[in-house]
């Protein structure tokens, strides 16, 4: 038999805060995607996608890019960005610096269902998570966001 080493159990204190991670992680979404079904009649993944192309440069950027800042395949995104065009909601065009590449800009109707969008989403944020934790838990709660995707993403390739 082949000496396998013996798993590190989570204890007491690790297995209860990992069970309050796992279930935010399940929660969240549903509820932030819940709200914006309602609200503004997209799902939470493609708000992502307008709110990211809304801040861009002339409100675009590379489909991969794109991808990777939502946190989506990109054949994800490529099937939310086809919906997105026929809404008229995004455009999308062969990069002219690098034929290779897809640009998605954000079309004027497109800002205009983010900007609507917006606020409600920003208030379940806010109601949700923010208003939850005092400005130390904040910045603690930023903290290990970011130690966790480092420990998922070494090399930084999924943005920030």
């Amino acid at each position: 038999m082949d000496d396998v080493p013996e798993p590190r159990w989570l204890d007491a204190d690790e297995q209860q805060a990992w069970l309050a991670l796992a279930g935010t992680m399940n929660r969240l979404p549903a509820a932030l995607d819940a709200q914006l079904r309602r609200d503004a009649g997209i799902t939470h993944f493609e708000y992502q996608v307008l709110a990211l192309l809304s801040a861009a440069p002339e409100r675009t950027l590379r489909m991969s890019t794109l991808a990777a800042q939502a946190e989506g395949s990109l054949p994800r995104l490529s099937q939310v960005v086809v919906r997105m065009e026929q809404r008229g909601w995004v455009r999308r065009a062969p990069d002219p610096a690098d034929g290779r590449y897809t640009l998605a800009t954000l079309t004027e109707t497109g800002w205009e269902k983010v900007v609507q969008a917006a606020p409600g989403h920003v208030a379940e944020v806010r109601r949700l998570v923010v208003d939850q934790l005092t400005k130390a838990q904040l910045r603690q709660l930023r903290d290990i966001g970011r130690r966790i995707r480092r420990g998922i993403d070494p090399d930084g390739q999924g943005g920030e």
